[in-house]
């Protein structure tokens, strides 16, 4: 193995233990770790990581990010169902009103398909959306709001209403 191939061995390593020993499970740290890792490609090919930084640092400082979003993600997720309370919707309109949002998106086109899934259900911010659909944030945020209204419409005329 080459000294380039072991010190991005010992690199993923180290992040992976810094990730680990903060998360749950080892299938939560590797998904973080893999996560850090693209976002580091990523950066990479955008020559966002410059020569004389130290790539080790920049990937704990990564790791550190990736680690406060899913720990806000999951606080969020925890308001909510307090402020939700038990469900008062009704479970036999749940697989209908699930089958009419999957239906309506994917009549969406692909890209707008793909922010509006980035920004609801992943909980991306639109910089992490256009960095990695390799599109500017204001593209990305037009897209979405566009994909939004074109969504409710979509439900609406399925009988989906709020």
């Amino acid at each position: 193995m080459d000294t380039d191939a072991r010190e991005g061995a010992a690199d993923y390593d180290s992040v992976y233990r810094f990730i680990r020993r903060r998360v749950d499970t080892r299938e939560d740290a590797e998904d973080l770790t893999q996560d850090v890792f693209l976002g580091a490609a990523d950066a990479l090919r955008r020559d966002r990581l410059r020569e004389g930084d130290s790539q080790l640092a920049w990937l704990y400082t990564v790791a550190r990010r990736r680690l406060i979003d899913r720990l806000r993600d999951r606080q969020a997720r925890q308001r909510l169902e307090a402020q939700l309370g038990p469900t008062s919707v009704r479970s036999d309109y749940e697989p209908s009103i699930v089958e009419a949002l999957v239906a309506s998106l994917e009549e969406l086109e692909p890209e707008t398909r793909q922010v509006i899934v980035m920004k609801l259900f992943e909980g991306r911010r639109f910089r992490e959306i256009a960095d990695a659909r390799d599109a500017t944030e204001e593209a990305c945020r037009a897209r979405f709001s566009r994909g939004l209204a074109a969504l409710r419409e979509r439900l609406r005329e399925k009988g989906v209403t709020p």
